[in-house]
């Protein structure tokens, strides 16, 4: 469909940057846009043979760009996924009385048709692996009864258990999947696993069910039985019912949760359980963009308590997070608290400390890396003794600062130039032809300009002295970091259209005069511009919307 309008264009051209519009742009707004730029890049406008070739590659471009979104069925398709959705085949049958939303709808069901055959191809691996490390020795020790047995006066620090966890999933058909998983666990020496087969079936769009199937050295043969099923938009209940064969006996159980939400952000859950720990427990969770808060209570066998956890999320690049909770129950108090933070792009790394009587103080260390997690609980003692909890708390913050700062900080910048580098080489032949199109489109510019400067000084208007875009280095810490800006003096002062410049909230780049200096790099615009004989300054983001003149952009005089 775009092959047929002429001059082939990148498949990153972004059309409504080209015209300067607003993706919201009306019919009328796209038409005064297309007409400006054809009176500028018109081919009979040029008699140099040089430009003239220059302004009808050029002129195709916005023609073609004009063409897509001035046609609502081509610009609901754009809008959707760019250049590339207008090469598919088969828009053709597409009714043309189809609006936009009519379009959108049916982009998005042949995305699920796709997803779907995609589906028979794909696993969703998940792990977990667990290690639990006996420490006690470092704060209760012998001291004086055991000095001269061999080794003693170092601290005896030992694995006392391990536990590995795997599963994957394989999709049979669009309703069925197959989810295979299995675990090894040893503690003091003595260790088991099992193997578990689940067949899980989508029976309609208000629920599903699945059968599980299960074997090990520890148990007997496992056959269990879960329900899921929406009773209302806001409501859902959860059954599983399992028969445990050992050589006792069947041990039967049965596990109820009723949910329901019971505001936006809040859910409310009642579960019962039968079995050899029957119980009865009812919990109120509200998430929200910045918190995570949980209630709960819990009468049952052997174990009866009320527990109370608070998460902060704070808003920065790593989702930083803190966290505390409360738990009082027959088995005495535990105090937890800690905080987790995203060190990479897909790793999160938390800490806990957790301080109990009669359970001690703990540090549990947790590494989530895509779908594998990585759990080491740490145990240091087994009474409440305040340099545990002291080292449990600082030991970590200081272990992390210095790994963020000498390892993880250089290997994330490494990894980002590396990243750079390669967008960098794969675009090089796009932003060469983008740079010979913005210097073209320049050369072309030259007459309108200086008549647009001639008019503009005859009324004390909007004269663009200086402009350059690209990337700025102001901060002193960036000193060894190289600027990268090029001139768009003349691509500005071309678009000033009655002593007014409005850019709209679009990458600057895809204007007509302007390339990508530093592909993947935070770009600026700068502009020194005189408005009725006085200067005025102003720098902004890329994608940052931008209208001038303004009184804020003032350059006071006395400075």
């Amino acid at each position: 469909m775009a092959a047929a309008l002429g001059e082939e264009a990148p498949d990153n051209e972004d059309y409504y940057g080209l015209l300067n519009v607003r993706r919201e742009a009306s019919q009328e707004e796209l038409k005064a846009a297309y007409r400006r730029l054809c009176m500028l890049y018109h081919p009979d406008k040029h008699r140099d043979p040089e430009l003239k070739t220059q302004a009808e590659r050029l002129f195709n471009l916005v023609h073609q760009a004009y063409e897509v979104l001035s046609d609502p069925q081509t610009r609901a398709i754009y809008d959707i996924y760019g250049r590339r959705g207008l090469e598919m085949e088969g828009w053709e049958v597409v009714e043309r009385k189809r609006t936009a939303a009519e379009i959108r709808e049916e982009f998005e069901r042949l995305q699920r048709e796709r997803e779907e055959r995609r589906l028979q191809q794909r696993t969703n691996p998940k792990g977990t692996i667990s290690v639990g490390i006996d420490a006690t020795d470092l704060f209760d020790r012998y001291d004086e009864d055991y000095e001269d047995v061999p080794g003693s006066s170092f601290p005896q620090i030992e694995i006392n258990k391990m536990h590995i966890s795997q599963s994957i999933e394989a999709p049979l058909t669009s309703t069925d999947t197959a989810i295979l998983s299995g675990n090894l666990s040893t503690q003091n020496g003595n260790g088991g696993g099992s193997i578990n087969l689940a067949l899980r079936r989508v029976t309609s769009a208000k629920g599903w069910g699945e059968l599980e199937f299960g074997a090990g050295d520890l148990h007997g043969p496992l056959f269990g039985l879960k329900i899921f099923r929406n009773l209302t938009p806001r409501c859902f209940i959860t059954t599983n019912c399992a028969l445990q064969f050992s050589s006792r006996g069947v041990r039967p159980g049965l596990t109820t949760v009723l949910a329901r939400n019971l505001d936006k952000n809040t859910m409310g859950y009642l579960q019962w359980r039968w079995g050899i720990q029957s119980a009865m427990n009812t919990s109120i969770v509200r998430d929200t963009k910045t918190s995570h808060f949980t209630v709960a209570m819990q009468l049952g066998i052997p174990h009866s308590f009320m527990m109370v956890s608070y998460q902060h999320k704070f808003q920065d690049e790593d989702q930083t997070r803190v966290k505390g909770s409360l738990k009082v129950g027959f088995f005495g108090t535990i105090v937890e608290y800690g905080a987790e933070r995203k060190i990479s792009r897909h790793s999160v790394l938390g800490a806990t400390v957790s301080v109990g009587v009669p359970q001690g103080v703990s540090l549990k260390i947790k590494l989530n890396r895509a779908s594998q997690t990585y759990f080491f609980p740490v145990h240091l003692t087994d009474q409440l003794l305040p340099s545990a909890v002291f080292y449990a708390t600082v030991g970590p913050l200081v272990i992390y600062f210095a790994m963020h700062r000498l390892v993880i900080k250089p290997y994330l910048r490494a990894q980002k130039e590396r990243e750079l580098e390669k967008q960098r080489e794969s675009t090089a032949s796009d932003i060469l032809q983008k740079k010979q199109e913005a210097e073209a489109a320049v050369r072309l510019m030259q007459e309108s300009v200086r008549r647009i400067i001639e008019a503009e000084e005859a009324r004390m208007g909007l004269i663009v002295v200086n402009a350059w875009y690209g990337k700025f280095v102001n901060d002193n810490s960036r000193k060894n970091e190289k600027v990268k800006v090029i001139d768009v003096t003349v691509p500005l002062q071309c678009l000033v259209k009655d002593s007014k410049l409005i850019l709209t909230e679009a990458s600057k780049a895809g204007l007509p005069g302007f390339y990508d200096p530093c592909v993947g790099e935070e770009k600026s615009l700068k502009v020194l511009y005189q408005f009725r004989g006085v200067l005025h300054q102003v720098m902004s983001a890329d994608n940052e919307a931008l209208r001038i003149p303004k009184q804020s952009h003032r350059i006071d005089a006395d400075g």
